[in-house]
């Protein structure tokens, strides 16, 4: 399910691979259908997969089930899921206009990993649930909850806690940022930053120290920052 538009009508998704199909059944997803190649569902592993699915898989020859999946190398076997709706406590991150696929899904990895309850991105931002995004999030879209909306900064108005912006220069040094509280992240594309508008709206404005060199990439910039408030005790809560 290749069309960004028919995955948000119809609230499914395909997932390649069997680390991705192991993350979806580990947060109880049920899937809708498991497909796969004779080859790759004869594995073990694979076929300890589709029993945990508790499905029947359909059958596919590898020139069909190469059609259907958009990894360069396919992996062999793929299941059809609804797109989870999930959320937890923890930090909010808001994404602006961050149009690669590999950012957006390293960020949702570091969100799940460091303990954040929801991600919301906007129109601009590559879609969440295509495959490249969620291979790069690596199973991190079934920890945390994904939410896509038409306006950014009324979802962070809506916010009930501080929104702390990561800006290239002329930010308090990250180390020495008030990360207590109930915080939300906001990162913006590479290039162009965060827009006048939600800068604005941000309690406070960041830089990471560095040593020199060009600025980090979006992707590391906002590890850095979700693990900092991870560590520290009693930041994001």
């Amino acid at each position: 399910m290749r069309d960004g538009r028919l995955r948000r009508a119809e609230r499914r998704v395909v997932v390649e691979g069997p680390h991705l199909i192991a993350a979806a059944l580990a947060a109880g997803l049920k899937p809708i259908a498991v497909l796969g190649t004779e080859a790759a569902l004869a594995k073990p592993e694979l076929a300890s997969l589709v029993r945990q699915s508790r499905l029947a898989p359909v059958v596919l020859s590898p020139a069909v089930f190469g059609g259907i999946a958009d990894a360069e190398t396919p992996p062999g076997i793929a299941a059809e899921i609804p797109i989870p709706e999930l959320g937890r406590d923890g930090s909010m991150v808001f994404l602006e206009g961050i149009q690669d696929a590999g950012n957006v899904g390293a960020i949702i990895r570091s969100a799940a990993a460091f303990g954040a309850g929801t991600l919301v991105v906007d129109r601009q931002c590559a879609d969440p649930w295509s495959p490249k995004v969620l291979r790069a999030g690596m199973g991190g879209h079934f920890a945390i909850g994904i939410r896509l909306v038409d306006d950014l900064g009324a979802a962070v108005a809506a916010f009930g806690g501080r929104t702390i912006c990561t800006v290239v220069h002329g930010g308090r040094a990250l180390r020495d940022a008030d990360l207590t509280g109930r915080i939300a992240w906001a990162f913006g594309a590479e290039g162009a930053g965060l827009s006048p508008g939600l800068l604005a709206r941000a309690a406070e404005r960041v830089t990471i120290p560095m040593a020199g060199g060009e600025s980090l990439n979006v992707a590391a910039a906002a590890a850095i920052c979700l693990y900092e408030a991870f560590s520290r005790p009693g930041a994001g809560s």
